[in-house]
Formats: C-alpha cells, structure tokens, sequence
C-alpha cells in the first residue's frame, strides 16, 4: 500500500521517496515518466521529477483511511492538518493556510459549493468514491489559481470514464464499522465496457452516531477562562453524520481520446459540536444546529489528439452545480440560514508537443457562481462571482538538469446589490532543478501569487453561529499577494528513501481574521484586516527497508513537519504545531501491519487572545490480510488512538469545546474486480 507518510530516521536531512519510477530511468529519458500526477501540469511529471511536495492517496490507500471527511482523510500527512469541525466538515489545512488559501478541486475544477465560507460547512465531495486524491503544495500549485498558494487538493474519480473498463467490467466495493462512534460506511462503483461507449455508476452511503471521548470535550483552560463547569459527559454531543452520494456517467473512449458526461447528488446531514456545560442550555441560548446539505452535479470531460502547430492535444473539462445547505436547530426545527450556490466552471488546455525535452501547455479558465445567503442570522449579502484566467505552464528536462514555470493572469469580479469589487491578478514562478547523481533530486521554487479577497472577508457583516463568531468584512481590502520560495532535496536508492522541503512565505497585505476582545449579539467580534505576514516551515520523510526477502519486507518510516506564522505585530491564530510520526510496517503480499505513532507538540505561541494547546501522541495500528492470492480481496482492522489519549487540533476554531474521538476499533472489507 502506498502512503505518503514516510519517516526520517538520521538527525539530517530526510524525506520520502514515492517514487515510481528510477531516477536513473528518468536522466536516460526525460520524457520517460513514472506514476504521472495528474495535478501538477497538463503534460505528463512524475512523482520524482517533482519540483514541490506531492502526496498521492490511491484506491489502496483510501481504503484504509477511515470514512470521514476530506480534512479528517488527509490528515497526518506531512504539513497537512485538518480544519476539526467535527466529523460532519472537515477541510485540509495545508502548511498554516486554510479557507481559500487551499483549492479543493474535483477532477481540476471547483466544487461549487460554500466550503470556503466557513469552516462549519462540509465539502460537497465523498472521498471515498474517490480513485485517488493528490495533495500539491507549494508553487506548482500557479495552473490552478494564484489563491492556492497553501496547496491545491484534488480529488480525482472515474465516474466520467477516460478509459474502456478491464475485461469488460472492473468495480470496487469497500464496507466498514467503527465502534467509537457505531459507525458504518460503505461505498461502490462498477465500470462496463470495453468501447467506444463506457458506463460508469458508483454509491457510497455513511452513517454515524455521536463520538466518545477520553475526557470531558470542554477544555480545562476555556472553562477556567470563561468562568463556567463543564459537563463530565464523555461523549462529543451532536457529532452524529448521515451521508448518501450516487453518480453515473458515460463516455465515448476512441483510438484518438475521450468524450463524457456525469451526474452526481450528494446529501448530508451532520451536527455541528457546541459547549457541553453543566447548568447551561445546550449550545446556548439558541440551542445546537446541524445542517443538511444536498448538491447535484453535472460534469462534461474530454481530450482527443489534434495536429495543430506545436499542439498535439486538446483537453476540455466543465462542471456545473447547484448547492444549497440550511443551518437547522436541534430542538426547534427552525432554519436559522440557508445557503445557495449554483454556477458553473471550465477549463481548456492546448498541450505542447514534447520537443528534445521541452514541454508545455497554455490553457483559458473561466467561472460564474452565485452565492446566496437567506435569513435572520445570514452574515454575508448575496453575492455574484465571476472569473477569468489564461496561463501557460512550461518546462525544460534535459535530464541531469531542468527549468520550468508558469504565468497566470485571472480577474475577478465580486458583486453584492450594494456593492461591486474588480481585482486583476497576477501569478507567476519559476524553478530550477538538478538530478547531481543516481537517486538524487533536488530543485529551487520562486513563486509570486496574487489573491483577490473572499466574500466573506469583503462583506461579511453578522453573528456566524458556525464559528462562533460575530463576523466583520472590510469592503476596501486589497488584493493578497505573497513571494514564497522552496528547496526541494530527494533521494531514492536502493533501501533508503528520503525527501526534504524547506519553504519561506512573505505576504504584503495578509487578509486575517483577528479577535478584537469586543462583544456582540453575545459572541466575540472578529474582524477582518490586512498586515504584513511571514511563513516558514520544514517537511521531512524518509524510509529504510531494515529486512527484505522477495515481497516480504519490514520497514521503518518516519515524518517530521513544522510552521511557523508570525504577522507584524505578532504571531498568527491557528498555526499548527509541529507534529512527528514514526511507523514500523510489515508486508508480504498477502499480509500487511503498521505500528505507528504520532506526537504533536504543544502549542504555546498563540495570538492576543488565543489559548494554547496541550500536546498529545497518538498510538494506531492496522492489519490487513488477502485470503487468496488470486483475487483483489482484503478484510482489515484498525486500531486509533489506542491510548485514549486526549487530543485538540489547535487549528481549529473549536478546538477548546470539541476534543477528538477517544479509542477506536474499525473492521472493514475491500474488493476489487
């Protein structure tokens, strides 16, 4: 199974490895590619050739990732947190950024949803109908908008088929329980065709209950500083998720490329957690909510072979959606807000020819949506989005060294009845990189990114009972923009795997969300201001196989990450602390094992009024066993958080009311045909 979570063992310099194909393969032909990532251009670069950090999570690997959403997947993965907002929402936090620093894609498009408004609202995308997930951060992050400066996470699926079906049919079907929260998940696609017509149908459907916990889910320190008792109730209340998804789509796969077509709905429904206090009204005086979500989503695909001066394909992808969500409360039953968004977004990409080397592509992108906010507690206008973007990504490979980069240039228009906003951006970056000997890579990113301001931080005006938070905008905020620089160091040789990043950010009008100790409607005011800002943070893995013997081998493995945020006048809300894993894993083909455990460090540099956070160190286990060698089948049991251990993600909002859940025992099966 391929994780990303590879481990450093030597007090130097570490990594990860992942790479698909030998380095020396790749200086002998530079357009010979291993596993190509999909997200990091338009033309074909492997996981090695690389000049940032890149995570893939394939089919094997979501398997074994607990049903849950994108944030709480893809967390533990080095650099990569997740926003905690309870099991029902959860987006990826990437290297300190979050909200619309980091673009959450399907299939190289957006979502279309309202994710990036408030923390408290789920990503309309099921993982584990996924096929694989990539997570790229860093500058070769600039084909897909210069606001990804975090990184871009996009989740990649079959539904609309690029290739004939295998034997003329191949699905999967995975099903699961935990035991912490009664949980149970299952999830299904099935492909038919061997062509030109493929059809693709897939399912998932989720189910939990509330969570236990290891101690009471209101911190010692929130309760000592807001001067209340609270509840000695071990169990996360309104946590509890009900989620369906189904799709299907169709495609006409020919000599020359693919043309087609999906639909997807989505529904959920899950409860936000609040502070569980003795004496006090559940959730406040309003009580609890939760929210209950549906999307439905057409997506059209395509590429074919052209012959068109130095282009030799052509590659097409458009998506439209309509999305609402209403907050509901627990015991009323009444709609506090609904929020509605609906638009559409497309992309066209014309690939270069590979000439002695280089290769290229120049592409046009292009978005309307509507973002609608209804009732008494809506905090935000109604708003209209529109975007436009042309880009062009190059790159040079002439084996033992290479250059490559990329320019975008994208305006934005945010309209409200009563207001209207225009920001022209411009992106660009630059690299540099080098293969000095067998296994070794190494590379130097320059990157300028631009970001026009949210929504939320130009217009938000109003209690936001998501957060917590009375939320104010600045309608005269500038574009964002921010320099940012990384070394790249990887190697890969014989048992030993090893990969380092080191980056720096400094932005010139950072958009942040700061408390300002005012009160009103009974919350904390937040507002919205611009300062200077600084980032730097390091991310190492490694690997070394202690023991191999055929398919048998024992491995160790290990990861380190660290960022730190500091703004003018101090350090940043939110910054996760610095986090370490260490794994001892065993596989033979048939049988698999991993002893892992995970140390985030406390979290004591905290803003004017933020609290710190505790450290704490994970224990989880896994065990995976295929019956018969000729057949895709696994049966597996996971162990988290072995210990019980009491655990707070500092980077999210809720994190003083909402501790993670307590020991967990998973069962599942998966199957391939």
């Amino acid at each position: 199974m391929r994780f990303k979570l590879f481990l450093f063992l030597t007090a130097g310099t570490v990594g990860l490895a992942g790479a698909a194909a030998a380095e020396d393969a790749a200086r002998a032909s530079p357009t010979e590619v291993g596993e190509v990532v999909v997200t990091a251009a338009p033309y074909a670069v492997s996981e090695e050739s690389i000049t940032s950090h890149v995570d893939v999570m394939n089919r094997e690997a979501l398997d074994a990732a607990p049903p849950a959403g994108l944030g709480d997947v893809l967390n533990g993965l080095p650099g990569v947190r997740s926003s905690a907002f309870g099991p029902g929402a959860s987006r990826p936090i990437i290297r300190g950024l979050s909200g619309p620093r980091v673009l959450v894609l399907q299939n190289g498009l957006g979502q279309i949803d309202a994710s990036d408004v408030s923390p408290d609202h789920a990503v309309a995308s099921d993982p584990s109908q996924a096929e694989r997930i990539e997570v790229l951060r860093g500058p070769s992050t600039i084909a897909f908008g210069g606001s990804g400066i975090g990184g871009v996470v996009n989740v990649l699926d079959e539904r609309v088929p690029t290739r004939p079906a295998a034997n003329g049919v191949e699905g999967h079907l995975s099903a699961s329980g935990s035991t912490v929260d009664d949980g149970r998940s299952v999830a299904g696609s099935v492909k038919l065709g061997q062509g030109p017509w493929v059809f693709a149908f897939d399912g998932s459907s989720r189910r939990t209950d509330d969570y236990e916990t290891p101690v009471a889910p209101v911190s010692r320190r929130f309760a000592e500083a807001e001067g209340v008792v609270a509840s000695d109730d071990r169990v996360q209340r309104n946590t509890d998720t009900a989620t369906d998804a189904v799709g299907a789509g169709v495609s006409y796969v020919g000599d020359g490329g693919f043309l087609g077509a999906s639909i997807k709905q989505l529904k959920s429904r899950y409860g936000v957690p609040y502070a569980q206090l003795e004496d006090e009204p559940p959730g406040g005086e309003e009580g609890p909510v939760y929210l209950d979500l549906e999307q439905v989503r057409v997506d059209v695909r395509g590429e074919h072979d052209i012959d068109l001066g130095p282009f030799e394909r052509l590659r097409a992808a458009g998506g439209w959606a309509d999305y609402e969500h209403s907050e509901i409360g627990v015991f009323s039953g009444e709609v506090g807000t609904t929020f509605k968004s609906d638009g559409y977004e497309g992309r066209v990409e014309l690939v270069q020819r590979d000439l002695d080397g280089w290769q290229g592509a120049v592409g046009v992108q292009a978005l309307k949506r509507s973002l609608e906010a209804i009732g008494d507690e809506a905090f935000i206008p109604s708003v209209d989005i529109g975007e436009v973007a042309i880009f062009t990504l190059q790159r040079l490979d002439k084996g033992g060294w290479g250059l490559e980069g990329g320019v975008r240039l994208d305006r934005r228009r945010l309209e409200t009845p009563d207001d209207a906003r225009t920001f022209t951006n411009l992106s660009g970056s630059v690299a540099a990189f080098w293969r000095p000997a067998e296994g070794w890579f190494a590379s130097l990113n320059y990157a300028h990114n631009s970001r026009s301001p949210t929504e939320v931080e130009l217009f938000a005006d109003g209690p936001h009972a998501g957060t917590g938070a009375f939320e104010i905008g600045d309608r005269d905020l500038d574009a964002e923009r921010v320099d940012s620089g990384e070394l790249t160091v990887r190697y890969t040789g014989g048992r030993l795997r090893l990969e380092a990043h080191g980056y720096v950010a400094r932005y010139d009008g950072y958009i942040e969300e700061r408390r300002t100790g005012e009160v009103e409607d009974g919350l904390p005011v937040f507002q919205f201001v611009q300062t200077s800002a600084k980032f730097r943070g390091l991310e190492l893995e490694g690997g070394y196989d202690l023991w191999r013997d055929g398919e048998r081998t024992l491995a160790v493995e290990a990861a380190y990450d660290r960022v730190r945020g500091q703004a003018g006048d101090g350090p940043l809300a939110r910054i996760p602390p610095a986090s370490f894993t260490g794994r001892l894993s065993y596989g033979d083909g048939r049988f698999e094992g991993r002893l892992e455990a995970r140390h985030v460090a406390e979290q004591d540099r905290v803003a004017a009024l933020e609290t710190p956070t505790e450290s704490y160190t994970l224990w989880n286990a896994y065990l995976a066993w295929k019956p018969w060698p000729d057949r895709d089948l696994k049966l597996f049991a996971e162990g988290r958080n072995l210990t019980d251990e009491e655990a707070r993600e500092h980077a999210s909002f809720l994190k003083d009311i909402a501790v993670q859940p307590g020991r967990n025992l998973r069962l599942g099966v998966a199957y391939s045909f």
